[in-house]
């Protein structure tokens, strides 16, 4: 429910750090992905790390674009109407443009693009990128950001600046989506700096959830984790 109606407007939101083209059984945990969505009817969907191959193809949004082989993979399942916005922030794995998506399937009203990173360049995979879409709910603008945000504890570009970039762009009602890079149960660092912000936590806000695990084991950008 969004807090910011009487009596609350339901809505379905998925985001995910999807890891793309890069995990094993990659088709089949595509497929998973493309039944999850059409079985769930999600009306916004967050996606991160949405690769494409740096090719010669001219178009912005290339053949092998993650976020468009799951709307293809979508219309084989029969579902129509999902639309997407994507950009890429940087280079990743030396092969890759890699960024972050938006499906939805209400009208778009207005798309949002903007780095949070101080470095833009793209060859620095440092650089991050926020993309996000306005919809109308009722008779509201509200919007909506597929974030991707650097680490608490780096140096050169820490997660606090980047999330004070963030607040100082993101505008009007809005949800806030993505991989924040930080663990909620870490106290005193990204998780806690968000809420003094002043957000609201929809898994604390949902009626069911789950133990709340986004992550298990050592993975990209985790290294050594051991929870």
């Amino acid at each position: 429910r969004y807090p910011g109606y009487a009596g609350g407007v339901r809505m379905k939101l998925l985001t995910l750090n999807c890891h793309s083209w890069l995990e094993d059984n990659q088709w089949e945990k595509l497929g998973i992905l493309a039944d999850t969505i059409a079985e769930k009817e999600y009306d916004i969907i967050a996606l991160q790390e949405v690769n494409q191959l740096i090719s010669e193809e001219e178009a912005f949004v290339k053949e092998d674009n993650f976020a468009l082989i799951l709307l293809r993979e979508l219309e084989k399942r029969g579902v129509t109407g999902y639309s997407f916005i994507w950009d890429y922030a940087h280079i990743g794995y030396d092969r890759f443009e890699e960024g972050a998506a938006i499906l939805t399937r209400h009208p778009v009203l207005e798309e949002h693009r903007f780095h949070v990173s101080s470095v833009e360049d793209p060859a620095n995979w440092k650089t991050r990128k926020i993309i996000g879409i306005t919809i109308p709910v009722h008779d509201e603008k509200v919007t909506f950001y597929s974030c991707h945000l650097g680490w608490w504890q780096d140096e050169e570009e820490p997660f606090m600046s980047q999330a004070d970039r963030l607040f100082e762009k993101a505008a009007g009602p809005f949800f806030l989506m993505g991989d924040f890079n930080n663990d909620a149960n870490t106290h005193g660092e990204g998780y806690d700096y968000l809420m003094k912000k002043g957000l609201w936590d929809t898994f604390h806000l949902a009626e069911k959830r789950d133990e709340g695990t986004t992550i298990q084991g050592d993975i990209a950008g985790w290294d050594g984790n051991d929870k």
